[in-house]
């Protein structure tokens, strides 16, 4: 059993990034008076910037309240957070295929887990870079994939029916 947690380092990046940039502007924005700084409050920017990071920490604090994490079991992906466990098993599993992302790069990887389940027609898709250590991760994922069969090769007629 491998447990895989969430990360949340771009969140708290993002956030930081904000709460400088309110910082400076503040900094920038207030005047010295009778030798004290002045805090100019009533300004729409601050009121905006603020909000902006009251958004970033309260994302921070929600995302740690739900504690994500995908763990990889022998016969069972699960996917877990704080409120709910679903588990996918090997045998619900249709065809699963790892390949690099071509619009989307998520923490400087290009890879995700695409995973077709039996009677369903969406498939699931998960991004490697969102997880922590990466690299077991698709070491874990390619266990799996080794005991299911790949994705199938498409047709001239399945490219046709796409357009």
């Amino acid at each position: 059993m491998k447990v895989f947690p969430y990360k949340l380092d771009f969140y708290y990046q993002q956030a930081i990034m904000y709460l400088i940039t309110l910082i400076v502007y503040i900094v920038i924005r207030g005047t010295f008076a009778d030798e004290r700084f002045v805090f100019v409050y009533h300004d729409p920017i601050v009121i905006i910037m603020l909000f902006f990071v009251l958004i970033a920490f309260s994302m921070i604090v929600i995302n740690r309240i739900r504690n994500r994490r995908i763990v990889v079991e022998e016969n069972a992906i699960k996917f877990v957070n704080r409120f709910k466990e679903w588990v996918l098993s090997v045998d619900d599993i249709e065809w699963m295929h790892i390949t690099k992302e071509r619009k989307v790069e998520t923490a400087g990887k290009l890879q995700a887990v695409i995973i077709k389940r039996k009677g369903r027609k969406r498939l699931m898709r998960i991004r490697v870079g969102r997880y922590e250590q990466p690299e077991d991760f698709i070491k874990a994922m390619r266990d799996i994939a080794e005991r299911v069969p790949g994705r199938p090769k498409r047709t001239l007629t399945d490219k046709l029916k796409r357009q």
